[in-house]
């Protein structure tokens, strides 16, 4: 890299230096805090900072901070649950390092001031304040001991016997260690259900586990997309000549040089990896031609310089006007209908005409950026007579599949290594460069990265669906619910994704966490010419839950009904069925409503709410999870299994759960996810790792505690024991069975939104039936963290969009909470055990924050009497 004195601190740092604790989660906006650096002991971004400024100063990053708090600050991190995807901790480590240097003993409130500047998307702050007020507390004790020992020693400054803090000079990249490093000293019970700290979570806090855009492979090259300029148009010509001069070009490619299969798709495919000269595009996210040069910035610019000659067309961007006959067909030759998906229960109309009491209403909900800090980046390289890809996506057997249809290569050939996601929460399911950097390997047979940046990340990847519902709920005079009608539609913009999914949930949750007897329900999945929309946690069923909850707070109106007991009253419970006829057992729905009853009741403005989400598995497809246990000696075992680790713990639980079964040493067991280890397995989303994986790692553990009754573990050195679980026992909503089985389990809650005198929100109970609750600490970070994210739905997030582009691309105007936006959060864990699932484990990752926002917008109907029928919510002041 070529340094000047204008060059970004943050280039120099990771590109020169190859220091890369200091994460690009904004791409320079200076928004997110992720490259957070200290500089002549303040807290600075080295994105924001120029070379120029920085003669003469001492610069630190968590690489060169002093040893002792170094150790503390990762060990509380860890321990405190503080690290999830782990993208912004090593930010959040230095804006620390920077308040202890000026106020070693803060308020929580101080800690919050602090951490101000930095985004957190997974952990709703709380732990991460946890871990530095603890980390805070033991520095503060060392202190104090030291200061004993030196009076006694008659040295009259620390600062004699203390060495003094490197400087940036003096900065060397620390090495990830190894597995037995993990508790930093501390040892702790393994056991499922026990607080154990997430697996690698002290390296990943100091930014020493890399994730994929901190990896450098020897000889690799860069790639940059060149994106359409136009929603929907007719691609004349694409004209690479000048881009082809410009400085460190290797080659330019265009859909001409996919060897394969030109269209990628998890449900349909119809999402082309590349618009050739005569195609139409969909979307602004639309990929028409790649660069490979020496440098991202050469690939860049140069990607820039190409021409395209284009027709521009009437795009449809209306999901009402896209779903009517004859409107513009976003894919010539097939219907802007994707699919309708229904279930029908008795006669609703002759049920409403016998109601006591009848809200109608119609119900809207925003598109909303998943935001996750890492954006999408894939390095592929040859690899013998095929492609070994380092992704970050979420199923590495369903990126195997894409690029080995892509290049035309047998899947063998094709080796997914899957990297720590920094963020996933859906938006990471379909393929986005994974495809372009194999391609480009492919055919330069050398290490080729693709990296979007923020604005290319917005553009490109599926959002969560904006859907409309026109609603209808009966109840007679007693508050018990008769009927439910629900008409919805969902935009799942140029391609399906998985919007069929989306919008089957949206069908089977309708009915939310309650038992309605009759039920009319259809949902439309619609095509446009906007960014796709995908899977984004609750995948439905917040969008639909905020209908229907509204609804019930508007049937207490009219009727009189309290607001807890109608909820109580209507409740599932063992025995009853879903709006699909499923029978459920193991419900604990009613124990996180008694569980929030009292502070409900006494709050002067509260919303209440009830949730209920299935773990991600069923729906009729067949679901399996295999998993390899390698005895490799007495003091290294490796578990390799197929799903995703983006910050929810499976690599953890996969070895609570071998530990649980076996009692093998947690502290040696090390967790890989390679497709050479032949594992296949599906989408890493929901809870349905948890619960797939679970079950085969119990199947695996049986025949290894048979073995070890015989002999010990260096006895078993070299002997590989593998485990399955296979779920092909449900069906489609409305398929015509006697007994339905639509998923595989549901996890149940009940939220309360508590608001103060000005109605702002002061307090989220979250009273979650998660079933076994496999690790208490990874639960409570991944319900606080789902609270934040249901927040921001509720009042804050938004990405709208006008003409098939959105209004803005800014980080900062995507409405993500930070850590002083944030009440206080209690979470309450029940746990009612599902027959199925591993000790009865059901799902959490979702639910989390399916109730938050009906819970939300029923507190501020409370505080002023106004309904409020679209997301985001605002606020209005109380007459």
């Amino acid at each position: 890299m070529r340094v000047t004195r204008r060059s970004r601190f943050f280039d120099h740092l990771r590109k020169e230096n190859r220091i890369t604790s200091a994460k690009d989660g904004c791409s320079g906006q200076g928004v997110c805090g992720a490259c957070t650096v200290e500089i002549n002991g303040s807290a600075k971004l080295a994105c924001r900072t120029k070379i120029k400024s920085l003669e003469g100063a001492e610069i630190v990053t968590t690489e060169g901070l002093p040893e002792r708090f170094r150790e503390v600050i990762s060990r509380s991190f860890a321990h405190k649950g503080a690290v999830q995807c782990g993208f912004c901790s090593p930010g959040m480590i230095m804006r620390a390092k920077a308040l202890h240097n000026v106020n070693p003993a803060p308020s929580r409130d101080e800690i919050i001031k602090a951490i101000k500047p930095n985004l957190c998307r997974c952990t709703g702050y709380v732990k991460i304040v946890d871990a530095i007020a603890s980390a805070f507390e033991e520095l503060n004790n060392d202190q104090k001991v030291l200061q004993k020992s030196l009076a006694v020693a008659g040295v009259r400054n620390e600062r004699e016997v203390l060495p003094k803090a490197p400087s940036f000079d003096g900065l060397k990249s620390v090495p990830t260690t190894d597995a037995s490093s993990r508790l930093a000293g501390v040892r702790c019970s393994a056991a499922v259900g026990e607080p154990y700290p997430k697996y690698m979570a002290a390296e990943t806090a100091l930014g020493a586990r890399d994730f994929v855009d901190d990896m450098r492979i020897e000889g690799m090259v860069h790639g940059a997309l060149r994106f359409s300029d136009h929603p929907r148009a007719r691609v004349v010509s694409i004209d690479v000549s000048e881009a082809l001069k410009s400085p460190g070009v290797l080659r330019i490619f265009t859909a001409a040089d996919i060897p394969g299969e030109h269209k990628t798709g998890l449900i349909v495919r119809d999402w082309p990896l590349m618009i050739a000269e005569g195609g139409i595009t969909n979307c602004l996210g639309d990929v028409l031609a790649g660069v490979v040069a020496e440098t991202e910035a050469m690939a860049r610019v140069a990607a820039q310089m190409i021409k395209i000659d284009c027709r521009v067309l009437e795009a449809v961007t209306d999901m009402h006007e896209a779903a009517r006959p004859g409107a513009i067909e976003v894919h010539s030759g097939r219907s802007n209908v994707l699919e309708t998906c229904s279930i029908r229960s008795g006669d609703a109309d002759s049920v409403f005409a016998r109601a006591a009491w009848l809200s109608t209403g119609i119900y809207e909900t925003q598109r909303i950026e998943h935001a996750f800090l890492e954006t999408e980046t894939a390095i592929a390289m040859p690899e013998d007579d095929g492609i070994r890809l380092y992704s970050q996506g979420q199923g590495v057997y369903v990126d195997r599949k894409a690029v080995s249809e892509i290049l035309g290569l047998p899947a063998e050939k094709v080796r997914v290594i899957q990297v720590q996601n920094g963020g996933g929460f859906g938006g990471k399911e379909d393929i986005t460069v994974q495809g372009h950097a194999s391609l480009f390997a492919w055919h330069l047979k050398r290490p080729v990265k693709v990296h979007l940046n923020r604005d290319e990340s917005i553009t490109m990847h599926p959002k969560r669906h904006p859907v409309w519902m026109e609603i209808s709920l009966a109840c007679d005079r007693n508050g018990k619910f008769t009927a439910l009608r629900l008409n919805a539609l969902g935009d799942t913009g140029a391609y399906a994704s998985v919007g069929t999914k989306v919008m089957e949930r949206v069908v089977g949750h309708a009915t939310g966490a309650y038992s309605v007897p009759v039920v009319d329900i259809k949902a439309v999945t619609v095509y446009t010419n906007n960014i796709p929309s995908g899977a984004m946690r609750g995948f439905g069923v917040p969008q639909v839950t905020f209908a229907v909850e509204s609804c019930i707070d508007e049937l207490c109106r009219m009727g009189g009904f309290d607001r807890w007991q109608i909820r109580y009253d209507n409740s599932l419970e063992d025995g009853k069925r879903t709006a699909t006829g499923q029978l459920l057992r193991g419900v604990g729905l009613k124990k996180t409503l008694l569980a929030v009853k009292d502070a409900f009741s006494m709050a002067k403005f509260a919303g209440l709410a009830c949730g209920i989400k299935n773990t991600g598995v069923g729906n009729g497809m067949t679901d399996d999870s295999e998993v390899s246990v390698e005895i490799v000696s007495d003091k290294k075992i490796i578990v390799s299994h197929g799903w995703s680790e983006m910050g929810q713990g499976i690599h953890t639980m996969a070895i609570q759960v071998l530990h649980h079964e076996t009692g093998i040493d947690p502290a040696i067991i090390e967790v890989k996810v390679d497709t050479g280890a032949d594992l296949p397995t599906g989408m890493t989303t929901s809870s349905r790792a948890t619960a797939l994986l679970g079950n085969a790692i119990i199947d695996a553990s049986a025949r290894i505690r048979e073995d070890l009754a015989q002999g010990s573990l260096r006895q078993l050195a070299g002997r590989v024991y593998r485990g399955r679980y296979v779920c092909d026992w449900t069906c489609k909503p409305g398929e015509k069975t006697d007994d339905p089985a639509i998923h595989f389990a549901y996890g149940y809650a009940t939220q309360v939104a508590i608001l103060n005198d000005e109605g702002a929100v002061r307090k989220i109970i979250a009273a979650h039936d998660a079933g076994k609750i496999m690790n208490r600490m990874l639960f409570e970070g991944q319900i606080e963290g789902a609270v934040h994210m249901g927040m921001g739905y509720a009042l804050t997030e938004d990405l709208p969009m006008e003409n098939g582009r959105p209004v803005s691309l800014k980080f900062n105007d995507l409405g993500i909470l930070r850590a002083d936006d944030m009440p206080e959060i209690e979470v309450i864990g029940i746990e009612e055990k599902d027959p199925v699932g591993p000790y009865g484990a059901k799902g959490i990752g979702e639910i989390g924050m399916v109730s938050t926002a009906a819970a939300i917008a029923n507190a501020l109907c409370a505080y002023d009497g106004i309904r409020r029928t679209k997301l985001p919510l605002r606020r209005r002041d109380k007459s």
